[in-house]
């Protein structure tokens, strides 16, 4: 058996700090809370799990932090959660279970980290993250955003979910003020940093910008290439906001360039076919994200619906426009086997209905 430090970094998260905690105490040996300023209840809450609470600076390095609740842990392995993460009870029941037959020879524990949920709590985001790391093994976090392990060693991959349950309102621009800050003191971006630097331009609709910096970012010999497809889609959707239509379809058809490609990428050239009424080539790739290949642990992002209910319905959309009826039926009974209460099934069903 082995055990588990929870170790945490936290800030005014009052809201969500307890409802994470209560649904993993169970599976943890103990419980390390970094708190990085908060100015509501957090502490008062967290000192109802733990007495290992410790303040430190904010520095504008999500990296700094987690090593530092990382550097409090002594148990057998650290793992961490986000605040607004929750695991469910059978999720704790895994990971229970594994702690009991492990022998602890493993460097890395990757679980699958679900961080888009719909209505009906199916995943529709989600990628594997180390989740655990043996505490002898010497890992450092990088990266002041979005910061991340290099793994090496032993790596387990557990079939376990961490939920992510946000509460936040809008989109902050925390994230950008960092990367921007570590420009302006000559800080130099790592690969990674540069594809997320360039997500954030993206979200923050300064379009130009983040085309630059994604094609800066594809130059770098060291690029993780599940992130290189996903900084030509991001391109592709920036360009179409700029109104240019046609390098945008260059650089999907460039993600194509580094793997085979998956159903998020031929989703995306079969809208670029669809929106422009060319159904046949928008079958083509509609199809192809049908029957892609999927590898959730090769480390990128995963669309869950990308691979069954998206592709059917705008392949139910495509043949119905063709004017084969009986094939654009059969795809939309197949989407509501993917997702029976998905908003554009029951509209298509309502549809089909009418025709009868």
């Amino acid at each position: 058996m082995v055990t588990i430090s929870l170790c945490m970094i936290v800030r005014d998260e009052e809201a969500v700090l307890a409802r994470c905690l209560d649904s993993v105490k169970e599976a943890v040996d103990e419980i390390v809370i970094v708190d990085t300023g908060s100015r509501d209840r957090t502490l008062e809450i967290a000192g109802r799990y733990t007495k290992n609470i410790v303040e430190i600076a904010w520095t504008d390095d999500f990296a700094a932090a987690r090593n530092a609740s990382f550097s409090r842990g002594t148990m057998d392995y650290c793992m961490w959660l986000d605040a607004d993460d929750v695991m469910k009870e059978e999720e704790r029941d895994r990971l229970i279970a594994w702690k009991e037959q492990a022998d602890g020879s493993a460097d890395a524990v990757m679980m699958k980290y679900a961080a888009g949920l719909d209505e009906q709590g199916k995943e529709t985001f989600c990628y594997y993250r180390e989740r655990l790391l043996r505490r002898d093994s010497g890992f450092l976090w990088k990266g002041r955003v979005h910061e991340a392990i290099e793994v090496h060693g032993k790596v387990e991959y557990l079939d376990i979910r961490v939920e992510h349950h946000s509460q936040k309102k809008g989109y902050s621009d925390r994230n950008l003020r960092i990367y921007e800050r570590m420009r302006e003191e000559g800080e130099e971006l790592s690969a990674r940093d540069l594809f997320y630097y360039g997500r954030e331009l993206y979200y923050h609709r300064r379009y130009e910008e983040a085309v630059g910096c994604f094609l800066f970012f594809l130059k770098k010999k060291e690029a993780f290439s599940e992130n290189q497809v996903e900084a030509c889609r991001f391109m592709a959707y920036c360009l179409y906001a700029l109104g240019q239509e046609e390098q945008a379809l260059n650089a999907l058809y460039r993600g194509l360039s580094f793997r085979v490609p998956k159903g998020e990428l031929c989703c995306d050239l079969g809208r670029h076919f669809a929106d422009r009424q060319n159904w046949e080539q928008a079958v083509f790739w509609y199809e192809a994200a049908l029957h892609a290949p999927r590898k959730d642990q090769a480390g990128g992002f995963v669309q869950e619906e990308y691979y069954g209910y998206v592709p059917c319905v705008q392949l139910c959309v495509c043949y119905s426009h063709m004017g084969k009826t009986k094939k654009a039926l059969s795809f939309h009974n197949l989407a509501g086997k993917y997702k029976p209460y998905g908003r554009e099934y029951l509209k298509n069903e309502e549809y089909f209905r009418n025709m009868e």
